[in-house]
């Protein structure tokens, strides 16, 4: 199911699904007016209760009013940091279902992107925040008129060029993924992560190479390597060793990936760096390596 796009004039809800607002808040504020966009708050917008952006129910009204709500036509998170998961199963699906529209954000809203797209099917997008969106690289810019405003294919490749080709082949799938400890922890929820015959996007930051194969190795024993079309890496910022004897992050990657037999992309720019590329989540995606492609269908109508 896929949203309708934005054009100048429409109305975004700002939330904070996670983590109350930072003090680069109105980074976000600032740009999406000038993109000529009108802005409402929701009540987490302002809001704290502990380190959240208000309690459980506040936050899972913020999205469920946002939804529902037929003069708002996206909704953009201000910040991830933790707190998504928390009121998941507070959200009404049925009402997402019925009124479709752009939900974006990334980091800990992972939770809430998954969610809402394994329960109701809608594209939802791996997109910027506030600290993204501070004086905008052309790159994120781009991007963000491709994945948002466009409702015609685009190629995620077109938009950065230090991306690698781990492994070169080609698929396609639907994407699904979003922050690596974020997917891991849907495993054994009603809420848990579908890969079969998808494209795979991971991204994460200031992990210890250790623990982001430990993760790896959980989602392989769940079994979410099998019949994966591709898989796509966007940026792991600041990998770690603990140890000097640990592999290093790369290591790690061809370990794990190696020998499956699918394309593999690696160091797309696209999770907690600057410029950011937007990933649809749940949108068709077709790999070409040897063309150097990953095409987008359609990411909005």
């Amino acid at each position: 199911m896929i949203p309708k796009g934005l054009k100048p004039g429409d109305t975004i809800g700002l939330v904070a699904p996670a983590n109350y607002k930072g003090d680069n808040a109105m980074y976000e504020v600032e740009y999406l007016r000038n993109r000529g966009f009108n802005i409402v708050f929701g009540r987490s917008f302002d809001s704290k209760w502990y380190g959240f952006g208000g309690n459980d129910a506040v936050r899972a009204k913020d999205i469920n009013d946002m939804f529902a709500n037929p003069r708002i036509n996206a909704i953009f998170a201000i910040r991830g940091g933790y707190g998504a998961i928390r009121f998941i199963d507070k959200l009404n699906y049925d009402v997402i279902k019925k009124n479709p529209k752009i939900i974006s954000g990334f980091s800990d809203i992972t939770t809430l992107l998954l969610a809402i797209n394994e329960k109701t099917g809608l594209v939802t997008f791996h997109g910027p925040m506030a600290d993204n969106l501070k004086e905008i690289p052309s790159t994120t810019e781009n991007s963000f008129n491709k994945a948002f405003m466009s409702n015609s294919s685009y190629n995620l490749l077109d938009f950065d060029n230090s991306y690698t080709i781990m492994k070169s082949g080609r698929g396609s799938g639907r994407i699904t993924g979003g922050n690596l400890s974020l997917i891991v922890a849907t495993l054994g929820t009603d809420y848990e992560i579908n890969t079969d015959g998808k494209v795979l996007f991971l991204e994460e930051v200031n992990e210890d190479s250790y623990r982001v194969d430990r993760m790896l190795q959980q989602l392989r024993l769940a079994g979410k390597f099998k019949n994966l079309k591709g898989i796509i890496i966007g940026d792991f910022r600041n990998p770690k060793k603990a140890d000097p004897t640990d592999m290093s992050i790369d290591e790690v990657f061809y370990d794990n990936f190696g020998k499956l037999n699918i394309p593999i992309i690696k160091g797309l720019k696209s999770g907690h760096v600057r410029p950011f590329i937007t990933i649809p989540i749940g949108a068709n995606v077709k790999i070409d390596t040897y063309k150097r492609e990953a095409i987008i269908e359609k990411s909005t109508k």
